[in-house]
């Protein structure tokens, strides 16, 4: 997996978002055995207690389960992985909304917008919208 760390918040925390997103995109299949807390932490670069508070806050959302001996795994429950992703998906639209309005759209030109860029996407164009 690849780690991309800031300062800006605390690592515990971002680890746990990469973590979630590496479950909802399959990186991280549905019943696969994770790496020990050490390898993921060596992985990160990260201090394994930092990992460790990071897989637990895991376990406790239900995308993660321990196995005594065998180590931790992610939940073979398909619709907690569906929702952990709708979830995602609601967070990163709330931020991209406050930036949208923070440049001064609102409403019906947002949804404008967005429209007109699936529309480039969907015929091939210009990701980022500077067609």
């Amino acid at each position: 997996m690849n780690w991309d760390l800031s300062g800006d918040r605390p690592i515990w925390l971002q680890l746990v978002e990469q973590l979630r997103l590496g479950i909802v995109t399959g990186a991280y299949q549905a019943g696969e055995r994770l790496p020990s807390v050490r390898e993921l932490a060596a992985e990160a670069a990260v201090n394994p207690n930092t990992m460790q508070r990071a897989l637990t806050e895991l376990e406790g959302s239900g995308l993660l389960y321990a196995q005594r001996t065998s180590g931790r795994f992610v939940t073979q429950d398909e619709t907690l992985i569906r929702e952990a992703g709708r979830q995602m998906a609601r967070e990163e639209t709330g931020r991209f909304l406050a930036r949208m309005e923070n440049l001064g759209f609102a409403g019906e030109e947002i949804l404008q917008f967005v429209h007109h860029q699936v529309e480039q996407q969907s015929k091939g164009g210009s990701k980022n919208g500077s067609e």
